[in-house]
């Protein structure tokens, strides 16, 4: 399984990005996907998930300013951030968990991360 992650940058605050992951190596229809951040010095965070089933959840930090979103015949997962704050700063890591069922377990896989810098 490869996850492949786009769009991160340099954004003013106030300012728009949207990120993709683009998968391979699973049926990713089944897979439930997310977003996760680490800034410096801090733990990884989640950000924002989306099930095989379309159902969602964010953090309470990006709730009403960001988006996921997946497109299940790209095998693309993506993540809309309005309204960026200096505090967003992080690098962001997509993540895939495929459930193999009882026998074999649950998997997660990662991306390299994507860098998103706001400016004040």
């Amino acid at each position: 399984v490869q996850l492949v992650e786009s769009g991160g940058g340099l954004v003013q605050a106030g300012g728009s990005l949207t990120l993709s992951c683009a998968t391979s190596g699973s049926i990713f229809s089944r897979d439930d996907m997310a977003w996760y951040r680490q800034a410096p010095g801090k733990q990884r965070e989640l950000v924002a998930g989306i099930t095989s089933g379309m159902s969602t959840n964010y953090a309470d930090s990006v709730k009403g300013r960001f988006t996921i979103s997946r497109d299940n015949v790209k095998d693309t997962v993506y993540l809309r951030m309005n309204k960026l704050k200096p505090e967003d700063t992080a690098a962001y890591y997509c993540n895939l968990r495929e459930d193999m069922g009882v026998q074999f377990g649950v998997f997660d896989y990662w991306g390299q991360g994507t860098q998103v810098t706001v400016s004040a």
